[in-house]
């Protein structure tokens, strides 16, 4: 990560935190309301191919004793009515400003991966996570809908699973490794634009 980088995000991401400390405040209040503690999901992912980090979310699902790999039609029985709200807007990552002040992560750069997939793929990450993983991206602005759409039809992890692995993993690799090519502030702005207004040309 560069320095005007890493100093343009530590910026956006203090002047974000007091902007969005009332919503904030709502948010954690509605989910402890609404559906009790805990109210974030820390979850482990990875910053390089072998330094992994805690990543911070507001709790968009129920609680099992057990969880894993990325979220398909199998999880949705899940979702929470309030989850479903904070995920249509994006609202669960707003405590990912945290993992940026931390240094975790960018705004923009490659979604950070689970372990496993790291070590499934151990070259083709080595190679994107060359780039600060973000909060949003390439291929989070132009594949994640359409990843979405692959996933809600799985019904069992298994279908789950074999689609992510088959079907997004690399497409959305290609992606990340195109931004690699092409990044600078200018194209992350742009790409921050895009994921709040999504109807925004991509030039």
């Amino acid at each position: 990560m560069t320095l005007s980088k890493r100093l343009f995000d530590l910026c956006v991401a203090l002047f974000l935190a007091i902007l969005l400390l009332p919503l904030i405040i709502v948010l954690t209040l509605l989910i402890l309301i609404r559906d009790g503690r805990p109210v974030l999901y820390i979850s482990e992912r990875m910053k390089t191919a072998d330094e992994p980090f805690m990543l911070w979310k507001y709790r968009t699902m129920t609680v099992v004793d057990h969880d894993s790999g990325v979220s398909g039609g199998d999880k949705s029985a899940r979702i929470t009515p309030t989850g479903a709200f904070m995920r249509r807007y994006r609202l669960d990552e707003i405590p990912q400003l945290w993992n940026i002040l931390r240094g975790d992560i960018s705004f923009v750069g490659p979604r950070p991966p689970l372990r496993r997939y790291v070590e499934m793929f151990p070259e083709l990450y080595g190679r994107v996570l060359q780039s600060r993983p973000g909060i949003t991206g390439l291929a989070t602005v132009l594949f994640h809908r359409h990843e979405e759409k692959i996933l809600v039809k799985c019904q069992t992890p298994e279908e789950t699973e074999h689609a992510y692995i088959r079907r997004c993993i690399p497409r959305k690799a290609a992606l990340d490794l195109i931004y690699q090519r092409h990044r600078n502030l200018c194209l992350d702005f742009l790409l921050m634009l895009k994921t709040v207004f999504r109807k925004l040309p991509l030039k």
